[in-house]
């Protein structure tokens, strides 16, 4: 089985970007950890990571017919995104959203996002254990999906 994991704007500066808020690790070691994780659940994971909304639209419209799920942490596109959202929307795969911290307990505008109506399920405020616990979660959830139809077949 083959997982996205998308990464939005200014995640690349994780382990320096507001160390109170987001912590020291950086993206790179968030990323070794979920390949780790990977290896362990017998998965594969194509990562990435960009500043601009219409490359992870791009990398989601690359992987419609061969992904089996997707993290994506959306970052400064969770309030504004509309053609991430709507990309989601047209995937046929299970999207978790992913936060490093709590966007219900920080500003009154990060409040609200506009990706959490297209996904599946939001985990968030666990740090980088955030992505390890969503891509666990992402592949139980397609894992007894498949199993449910081939009893269906």
């Amino acid at each position: 089985m083959k997982f996205l994991v998308l990464h939005g704007p200014n995640l690349n500066l994780f382990g320096r970007r507001e160390p109170h808020i987001y912590g020291t690790t950086t993206l790179a070691e968030i990323n070794e950890r979920l390949q780790g994780l990977a290896r362990e659940l017998d998965v594969e994971l194509e990562i990435h990571q960009s500043n601009h909304e219409g490359t992870l639209v791009d990398r989601f419209h690359d992987n419609i017919d061969i992904a089996d799920g997707a993290l994506l942490n959306p970052a400064g596109l969770t309030q504004h995104g509309v053609s991430l959202h709507d990309a989601i929307k047209a995937m046929p795969f299970p999207v978790l959203e992913i936060h490093m911290s709590n966007i219900g307990a920080r500003e009154p505008w990060r409040h609200h996002s506009i990706i959490s109506p297209a996904v599946k399920a939001t985990i968030q405020g666990l740090g980088w254990r955030s992505y390890t616990a969503g891509l666990r979660a992402l592949v139980e959830i397609v894992r007894e999906g498949k199993a449910a139809a081939a009893r269906a077949a």
